[in-house]
């Protein structure tokens, strides 16, 4: 260990843990997890993993979203007296779809000094290994587990105009790309498995093609999603109405969206706006009202 100070009491360190490969460590996050008085880690088993191979004998405590309300002021209270915290999350860099944002706030309400100790990132590494990346991203998290609220979620996306940053879980993985090539259509995604780890997997490609070409799911997921289309702006009468309608009754019939979604899905994925799309599906003359 470098020959450095200890850290100043009463402060909150944020550190950041490997994502998988113990050896993703920076010096002075080994550092700060063996000096603070107190770990709070979302996962205790996982962080007693990674200090038995380092050695590191600090004691720690179960800080996640269950009990984040209740754990929080206590540790607060052990900041006021002036002890040193550091907060882990499960894997990587704490607060990124793990709790802690709550605590970051209140502490520093309270006038702690909270530091950031940077390391390893689930999105950072998902990014720059898919090659979508490269300008600006938004890291949107886990989608809602249930396929009506995701395809909601997913609709409130579509027109983000910078790649996202998604996470799941194994066995939602593939019901999860069918209702992203559904409501964002097939654009091209990375989804990138169990990173920096001895399987480590990326398979990069449209949705629908990376659906057929996926192994068993299993392990931890990162998914990279390519931005829309550019815009061409309202083109009206270019798209062509038949594919339009094809496409509305896959929607609403196979998939189940209601028509309004379904409208508002092919609005986006075609560039049009959501007066056009009503005006081509009715032109088609095999449909009443799109209202009712």
């Amino acid at each position: 260990m470098p020959d450095s100070p200890p850290p100043p009491a009463g402060a909150l360190y944020l550190v950041s843990t490997p994502i998988g490969n113990l050896e993703d460590i920076t010096l002075r996050a080994l550092r700060v997890l063996a000096e603070v008085t107190l770990v709070a880690a979302e996962d205790t088993r996982r962080t007693a993993k990674l200090f038995s191979h380092y050695g590191i004998h600090t004691t720690t405590t179960s800080f996640h979203a269950h009990n984040e309300v209740r754990k929080g002021p206590q540790i607060l209270r052990r900041l006021a007296r002036g002890d040193s915290v550091a907060l882990v999350a499960d894997a990587g860099t704490p607060l990124l779809s793990d709790p802690g944002a709550r605590l970051v706030r209140e502490a520093l309400a309270a006038g702690v000094k909270v530091h950031a100790v940077p390391g390893p990132s689930a999105a950072l590494t998902g990014l720059v290994m898919s090659g979508l990346g490269g300008g600006a991203f938004t890291v949107v998290g886990f989608p809602p587990p249930r396929s009506n609220d995701r395809k909601r979620w997913l609709e409130s996306l579509a027109a983000e105009p910078r790649p996202l940053v998604v996470f799941e879980a194994p066995h939602r993985l593939r019901a999860a790309l069918a209702d992203m090539a559904t409501v964002l259509g097939d654009r091209d995604i990375a989804v990138c498995r169990e990173m920096t780890k001895a399987h480590e997997d990326l398979v990069t490609g449209p949705i629908t093609d990376v659906m057929k070409r996926l192994s068993a799911a299993r392990g931890e997921y990162t998914l990279v999603v390519g931005p829309p289309a550019a815009p061409a702006g309202d083109r009206g009468g270019a798209v062509d109405g038949e594919r339009l309608w094809h496409e509305f009754c896959h929607l609403t019939e196979s998939l189940g969206c209601d028509r309004r979604l379904a409208v508002r899905i092919l609005a986006d994925r075609h560039a049009l706006g959501g007066r056009s799309v009503y005006s081509l599906l009715e032109a088609r003359k095999k449909i009443g009202s799109i209202d009712q």
